[in-house]
């Protein structure tokens, strides 16, 4: 056997070899980054059409079900749905509830996806589960009709099947792309919601607002409450008219919730949550005006869940909101010089960035770190950038499916603005604190990839590399 350089855990010569060995972390997640592994995959060739639900439905049947052992809350939308998700696992864990949490992607360590009351998945427990899925897993990979599974896929069931075996009392649970064909999608949920619907992933979910709220809208179950956050109006009809046909109560918390903002500093914001059965004030640590329109979804969630029985305070609310932990999204990392790093990835992400720093932040100039990854409309936010004082270096993440640093200082000048090129996230930040000067803030930004490395190259944080996806199994 041997190590290959710049990936995580070893390379086997054959499968023999392979059983042979115990199942520890890093091999575990090598065998969980053997399927076809479409986020990371450099490759254009991923369909929508071709992701199955089938799939994940038998391996979880192999597994005895384990997603029907607790309720679940099962969130979708192009901007945030991760904050939300975070925001409702918290406020139930704050209610006592022992709460899992499944999101994607992840920032330092696949192990964050999986996470119980806050806490990722252990290096031990990710090995067991391994153990515990693999015959099943191999199984159906290797099925001509089912197969090949997908490591989104295989992650899921992961998920799932912990938040079993550890006991959870509820998992509140992220689409990763779409919401219909989503490998999530295998939930009975006791609350669905849809947040924010904007552009993004035109090229797999549609091309207007109304074939992307359908996407979205996939996720809603007959019967099952879905709220709404506040939405385009033709993404809103949309949904109101999937929800109509599947019986499925619509729960408005764009009009019917307001959020009053009573302070701010760069830590967190103080809000006035009302809504039609209660006022809250909550203390918020995460930035951004659209965080507001998060809290507002949340709130709306867990007043839903409350009318189905779940036991969720006002304190509860107030004590979970305080804790939320969302890291990378306007997040401040330094003071002096003061350092931002945000994963806003797509053209409206990038204009609520903007606003966000512009009414948030007193500033001279920006020193903006940009990497973007291929998927993404490049041209369309470079455009949301204009308005800002700033400067910026142009950069890519290790991200198999980062646009390279060269091509993003193009699509720059094509929108009349001058970068300057850093080979590396690293290398940007080091050239950014170099041109920083006393009332000016620097940003890493355009991935959430971008946005990680800056954060380990900030805190220190060993990155968790990964060989690259083979291109013949994507």
């Amino acid at each position: 056997m041997q190590r290959k350089p710049g990936s995580v855990g070893i390379m086997f010569t054959s499968l023999s070899e392979w059983s042979l060995q115990p199942m520890d972390y890093p091999r575990s997640l090598r065998y969980i980054l053997s399927f076809a592994d479409y986020e990371r995959a450099s490759s254009t060739r991923v369909m929508y059409r071709d992701f199955n639900l089938s799939r994940v439905r038998e391996m979880l049947r192999r597994l005895g079900n384990p997603q029907f052992g607790y309720p679940s809350v099962h969130i979708a939308g192009t901007k945030g749905k991760g904050s939300t998700v975070a925001m409702v696992a918290s406020v139930l864990a704050a209610a006592g509830y022992k709460t899992g949490q499944y999101t994607s992607p992840h920032l330092h360590s696949m192990r964050e996806r999986v996470a119980v009351n806050g806490e990722p998945i252990s290096e031990q427990d990710f090995a067991q589960r391994v153990v515990e899925m693999r015959q099943v897993l191999d199984a159906i990979n290797a099925d001509p009709v089912l197969g090949p599974i997908t490591t989104f896929e295989a992650m899921t069931v992961m998920a799932l099947l912990h938040f079993r075996e550890v006991g959870a009392n509820f998992a509140v649970v992220e689409v990763g792309l779409g919401g219909r064909l989503d490998a999530t999608n295998v939930l009975t949920p006791k609350v669905c919601a849809i947040t924010n619907i904007s552009f993004d992933h035109t090229e797999v979910l549609g091309n207007t607002l109304v074939k992307i709220a359908e996407e979205k809208a996939g996720i809603i179950k007959p019967g099952v409450p879905v709220v709404v956050s506040a939405q385009q109006p033709e993404a809103l009809a949309a949904i109101a008219r999937i929800a109509e046909a599947n019986h499925a109560p619509l729960v408005n918390a764009g009009r019917d919730v307001i959020v009053e903002l009573l302070a701010k500093d760069i830590q967190g914001q103080d809000l006035r949550i009302r809504s039609p059965r209660q006022t809250y004030d909550v203390r918020l640590p995460l930035l951004g005006d659209f965080q507001r329109e998060n809290a507002a979804t949340a709130v709306a969630i867990c007043e839903t869940l409350v009318g189905l029985g779940a036991k969720i305070g006002p304190e509860a609310i107030a004590r979970g909101f305080s804790r939320v932990k969302w890291p990378a999204r306007v997040e401040v990392m330094a003071r002096d010089p003061l350092i931002i790093v945000d994963g806003a990835h797509n053209p409206y992400s990038v204009s609520r960035l903007r606003n966000t720093l512009q009414n948030d932040f007193t500033f001279n100039n920006a020193h903006l770190i940009f990497g973007v990854n291929r998927t993404k409309d490049l041209g369309g936010m470079v455009s949301s950038l204009h308005g800002l004082p700033m400067s910026v270096i142009a950069t890519a993440s290790r991200h198999p499916k980062a646009v390279s640093a060269d091509e993003v200082a193009r699509a720059l000048a094509q929108g009349n603005i001058a970068s300057t090129v850093a080979p590396d996230t690293a290398a940007a930040l080091n050239l950014a604190k170099q041109r920083y000067r006393k009332g000016d803030l620097i940003v890493a930004t355009g991935s959430l990839f971008v946005a990680a490395e800056a954060r380990e190259a900030l805190l220190g944080i060993p990155p968790e590399l990964y060989p690259s996806p083979d291109p013949a199994a994507i």
